[in-house]
């Protein structure tokens, strides 16, 4: 009367922090991550027939991570990635792809006396760093890098005006207002062949060039509104990283709304004289797009 149509089953919020101690400076480098993993493969029978003989245990892939770490580097995060889906197609005949998943946290090392620390940190931030990884048996590594939870807001230098009207719409125009997001941007890589050819990658550069042009173009730029500005980012990022074949935003926009005084003795604060603001939550707008390198437009 049924049959099994999902299955995939793995260690999620394995928790990981790595040291790299430089013997010569005594300069520390630490890298702090959650992973999670989930593999696919002949397992049916696990969940149709109590058979445990084909489950890889959950404990085994926290176990197997901890290794991995050790022996390998896990900073690029996309590397790690690569090295533990690797692993556990070619070690368990019955695996055909593992889906990893590594969040990689802040820390920022600390500047004292005028100098960076050697081995002192702090976290200055909730930015988190994403990656999303499958490894598939006899097709290869596809890989998707993220930012996530980085919170910016400019005074000034954003309008919205020309937006279409009719008999329900109520909002405003502007030509001058704050824009504030909490910028989730992401990069699909192109498919890599093996885990050579992702070790070969430099994915500390692309993250660092894919956060320095969002930061960049949302200071700069005269924003006519939140599409306008996401669509420079991903196109900048495409012509700057020639290995990532799309680029995503979506950002949900973190409203700040003048408050009028005038009922308090005549004080102005609406327009140019608005200096104090409430913030809201929600509701909010979300904007969200995918950019991808030209050819034949599929469907997103």
């Amino acid at each position: 009367m049924s049959q099994l149509g999902y299955a995939r089953y793995g260690k999620d919020n394995v928790r990981l922090y790595k040291v790299e101690k430089d013997a010569k400076t005594g300069v520390h480098t630490v890298i702090e991550q959650t992973v999670r993993i989930l593999l696919e493969g002949d397992i049916e029978t696990s969940y149709t027939k109590a058979d445990n003989s084909v489950v890889v245990a959950t404990d085994t892939q926290k176990q197997t991570t901890y290794i991995l770490a050790k022996q390998h580097p896990i900073s690029p995060p996309e590397q790690f990635a690569a090295v533990l889906g690797d692993h556990f197609i070619n070690t368990y005949p019955h695996i055909h792809a593992a889906h990893v998943k590594i969040i990689q946290h802040r820390w920022t090392r600390l500047s004292v006396d005028g100098k960076p620390h050697p081995h002192s940190f702090y976290r200055d931030g909730e930015e988190i760093r994403v990656v999303e990884s499958v490894t598939r048996e006899g097709e290869g590594v596809s890989i998707r890098s993220k930012i996530e939870k980085l919170l910016v807001l400019k005074s000034t230098g954003s309008a919205f005006h020309g937006f279409h009207r009719d008999e329900y719409t109520r909002l405003p125009e502007t030509w001058d207002r704050i824009l504030s997001t909490e910028i989730e941007a992401g990069w699909q890589w192109k498919l890599f062949k093996s885990l050579e050819e992702v070790k070969k990658v430099d994915f500390n550069a692309a993250w660092q060039a894919a956060r320095d042009i969002t930061l960049d173009i949302f200071a700069k730029d005269d924003s006519a509104s939140v599409q306008a500005t996401m669509y420079k980012m991903c196109d900048e990022i495409l012509a700057a990283v020639p290995l990532v074949e799309a680029v995503d935003y979506a950002l949900p926009n973190k409203h700040y709304f003048e408050i009028d005084l005038s009922w308090h003795k005549g004080l102005k604060n609406t327009g140019k004289d608005a200096t104090v603001f409430a913030p809201q939550s929600d509701p909010n707008g979300l904007i969200q797009c995918t950019v991808v390198r030209k050819g034949p437009k599929s469907k997103l």
